[in-house]
């Protein structure tokens, strides 16, 4: 959780450059139960700042499973990996979808859909049905 509050202005632009989606799993706030959340990419405990380069909106679920990892064990190497970053890192360059699932890409793609759970039986079925209805861009 933040200690920091996030100013109104900021956090509009958070949501605005995100196209009011999840920055991880691309849950639309529309069809959230709960309002996306500004999510430190970088925890403040591990000296993140409260600036448009360190902050991503999230869902409540995504940044919940996130909550302050920076990094977490790849499942397929066991070794300790960085994840995914959506201010540094191009979505495209990680992940491609398939079928709605998201196919990782490198090694800190598979440690952030392992950790944040982003292929779940239950997401899958929704993000399926946002792709099709055009309710979601895929990031570049």
């Amino acid at each position: 959780m933040s200690k920091t509050y996030v100013p109104a202005s900021l956090r509009r632009n958070v949501v605005e450059r995100a196209g009011s989606c999840c920055e991880y799993c691309l849950r639309p706030e529309l069809f959230s139960l709960s309002v996306h959340e500004v999510d430190h990419v970088i925890a403040e405990k591990h000296g993140g700042t409260t600036t448009e380069d360190n902050l991503a909106l999230a869902c409540k679920l995504c940044n919940t499973f996130k909550g302050s990892d920076i990094a977490s064990i790849d499942p397929e190497t066991d070794e300790i990996t960085a994840l995914y970053h959506p201010r540094r890192d191009r979505w495209s360059e990680h992940f491609q979808l398939e079928n709605a699932a998201f196919i990782p890409l490198s090694d800190r793609a598979r440690t952030t859909i392992r950790l944040l759970q982003l292929n779940r039986s239950r997401i899958l079925k929704e993000r399926s049905l946002w792709l099709d209805s055009g309710l979601i861009k895929i990031p570049i």
